[in-house]
């Protein structure tokens, strides 16, 4: 990863940009055909196929969909409230759909966030989360230990007035390492994780521990480290009041010296972004 420069990206890095793409452009094109009356199991499923039919056959882990105030996890106590249930969806809700699929063996996982209609206090969130993700690139290329980051934007969402929602996650993470996974023509799931990422997961838990760093980037003591070179699908999530809305995208971290080359957000022509930046002209 020490070769990855942004705007020239390795064919590596952008096996996994297309991936990306491609689970933002099915976000969009699933998010388009919500309608009232739409489950959140219906959702997951559209998300599903969309992929199936442009090639996916492998998964980190299969589609999500939270509607009205699952988007802020009111009320997980355990991993399978996060599965897909038969919430409806009614007007002026807001929805997170988030998918991590792999293709040509490359993964992404990233979080969508919209409402169907108008909802003031959704907007909020989603324009407040471009300081998280600023604080994070920031701090990330200052090599501030994982722990200090999370804690920085537990802060920063305090500041804004928010409840951390990320920390519902298992393990609390705000972040995880992710990788190439081999390619399969099919591949089995175990509670909606394809089998072959979490492999490799579990493989970056043992080295990892062995070396002093974690591929979970959580707020406990084993994310006590600076940021470890690869990529990380970091997905800040901020709750108030039953409402949610996250980003969830892929940052590259190199051992470049340069503080630009060191840490650099993979595409930065992804849907949220977008909208801040139509927001500021």
């Amino acid at each position: 990863m020490a070769s990855a420069v942004k705007g020239e990206l390795s064919a590596e890095l952008r096996g996994f940009r297309e991936v990306q793409r491609l689970s933002y452009e099915c976000a969009e094109a699933v998010a388009a055909q919500l309608k009232p009356g739409v489950t959140e199991r219906e959702a997951a499923r559209m998300q599903r196929e969309w992929l199936y039919e442009r090639g996916v056959r492998d998964w980190f882990h299969r589609p999500f969909a939270w509607f009205g105030d699952r988007t802020a996890f009111v009320d997980f106590k355990i991993p399978l409230q996060f599965f897909p249930t038969n919430r409806r969806l009614e007007a002026g809700m807001p929805f997170i759909l988030d998918m991590a699929p792999v293709y040509k063996g490359h993964t992404a996982d990233i979080g969508y966030s919209g409402c169907l209609g108008l909802n003031p206090l959704h907007d909020k969130l989603l324009a407040d989360l471009q300081d998280h993700r600023e604080l994070i690139l920031r701090e990330v290329r200052e090599r501030r230990t994982l722990r200090e980051i999370y804690q920085d934007v537990d802060r920063l969402m305090v500041r804004q007035g928010y409840a951390n929602r990320h920390r519902a996650y298992p393990f609390g993470v705000i972040a995880h390492k992710i990788d190439r996974v081999k390619e399969r023509r099919w591949s089995p799931t175990v509670f909606g994780f394809g089998t072959q990422a979490l492999k490799g997961l579990a493989s970056d838990v043992v080295h990892g521990h062995r070396d002093g760093w974690s591929p979970l980037w959580s707020p406990y003591t084993f994310s006590d480290h600076p940021p470890q070179p690869g990529l990380w699908a970091v997905e800040p999530h901020l709750g108030f009041r039953g409402t949610g809305a996250k980003f969830e995208e892929i940052l590259v971290v190199t051992d470049s010296r340069d503080p630009e080359q060191s840490a650099f957000w993979l595409d930065d022509d992804l849907p949220h972004v977008r909208r801040w930046n139509e927001g500021a002209v």
